[in-house]
């Protein structure tokens, strides 16, 4: 936390939790500003916070700017917490969702109000192709875990980070 504070990222401590199930967000936060607009951030464990604004801060943002002369002004995402199974199946192991150590990331708008999205982005023109492929290169280097459309059909929409792993990135 004194890191996020260090770099003027403003959160807010979460009590820990016990969902049931398994389920859980112990030494979580809400992020409430890191300097770009996001949407849809639940609890989140301190080192993902950690990671998803330095990645917005020094691999997004930059990225744009390089792609396009643009600065990003908001990354939407599916969300961070939520109780369930690896895909949301009905069984077997528990996503690292459930445990508040994930985010999906989908989408980015830029200052001029285009949208790029992963899902239309990924095979889409040139520059979404670089842009997105930049930022989950990134990604690889800041998150144990990445998964994105090269790794199966149901991450075509979405980038997943997660905190477990070693180095895993497709």
């Amino acid at each position: 936390m004194a890191e996020l504070q260090s770099v003027g990222v403003r959160f807010t401590p979460l009590p820990d939790q016990e969902f049931g199930g398994g389920c859980t967000a112990r030494g979580a936060l809400s992020l409430n500003d890191i300097g770009t607009a996001t949407t849809n951030l639940g609890p989140m464990t301190c080192p993902l916070a950690r990671n998803f604004a330095a990645w917005v801060r020094h691999a997004v943002r930059p990225a744009a700017q390089q792609v396009w002369g643009e600065d990003v002004v908001r990354v939407e995402t599916m969300g961070t917490y939520s109780c369930r199974n690896i895909y949301g199946g009905r069984s077997g192991r528990l996503s690292q969702h459930a445990h508040a150590n994930a985010i999906d990331v989908s989408a980015f708008v830029l200052e001029d109000g285009r949208r790029i999205t992963v899902l239309e982005g990924w095979n889409g023109d040139g520059r979404s192709r670089e842009f997105l492929r930049l930022i989950r290169t990134s990604a690889c280097r800041r998150f144990p875990t990445v998964l994105s459309p090269d790794y199966n059909a149901a991450h075509a929409n979405h980038f997943h980070f997660d905190m477990s792993g070693n180095g895993f990135c497709r």
